[in-house]
């Protein structure tokens, strides 16, 4: 597949005009002018380009890519360093941040829902077709500790749970995948039991108890590996291409 048509596909299919975001979507470093073999993964780190170099793939796509806003324009060090193995292997990078956050299907919201059987899926931000959060309800209701212990085997995390003074059971939840922890409060106030995200801020603690929500924190790599993976299934199956997730391990 030639790259430039395979940028038009996953920018036809992720729609990264459609959102205001942090950072460019698309082909962030241009590589061959054929893609044969995709690898993916979260975050464009070192270690991820060192395997798609090893793997001898020409391109890499990934959720958390390069040049986000407020970030030094000067490439050196570890910039450098990544951007020069991708340039003299000739892979292209290509990295959507929100739009892979939100797609209804194969995004990182999306595929939490699948995975914790979430019914009823709807955005958190009123009115707002492209909400970052959403909002869903168990079939059943369940404990903190019982959620506690799905997120744990689901994710392979041992996730942050803090309870309200209630310890109300559970029924409605929001989520958000990575750092959504400032939804906490949008989620209490539309009178929902739990969120769960990837990570927690200090005020987190006092909002769940004062708001009466039950708050969980898996990681923000944990939550953010399905939708990369799924994006990268999706290739395979419609255009034949050779995909390979890589799971670059992080605890955060």
């Amino acid at each position: 597949m030639l790259t430039n048509e395979l940028e038009q596909y996953l920018n036809g299919l992720l729609k990264p005009q459609k959102i205001k975001d942090f950072t460019p979507n698309g082909l962030q470093v241009q590589g061959s002018e054929q893609v044969k073999k995709i690898i993916t993964g979260v975050t464009a780190s070192k270690a991820l380009i060192d395997r798609a170099i090893s793997e001898k793939a020409n391109a890499i796509v990934v959720h958390h890519g390069y040049f986000w806003k407020n970030e030094s324009y000067v490439i050196r060090g570890m910039k450098h360093d990544r951007i020069k193995a991708l340039l003299l292997n000739d892979i292209n990078l290509f990295a959507y941040h929100l739009p892979l956050d939100i797609h209804p299907t194969l995004g990182n919201n999306a595929q939490l829902a699948k995975l914790f059987n979430i019914e009823d899926v709807s955005p958190l931000e009123l009115g707002n077709e492209f909400s970052v959060a959403m909002k869903g309800e168990f079939k059943h209701e369940c404990s903190g500790v019982q959620l506690t212990q799905k997120i744990n085997s689901t994710l392979e995390r041992e996730c942050l749970h803090i309870a309200p003074p209630s310890n109300k059971p559970i029924k409605t939840i929001a989520w958000c995948s990575g750092g959504g922890q400032g939804y906490i409060e949008l989620a209490a106030e539309q009178g929902i039991d739990a969120f769960l995200t990837g990570e927690v801020s200090e005020q987190t603690t006092h909002i769940a108890h004062e708001m009466d929500i039950h708050f969980f924190a898996a990681g923000h790599h944990a939550t953010e590996r399905y939708g990369i993976k799924a994006l990268g299934e999706h290739l395979a199956k419609e255009h034949g291409l050779e995909v390979l997730f890589i799971d670059i391990d992080n605890p955060v």
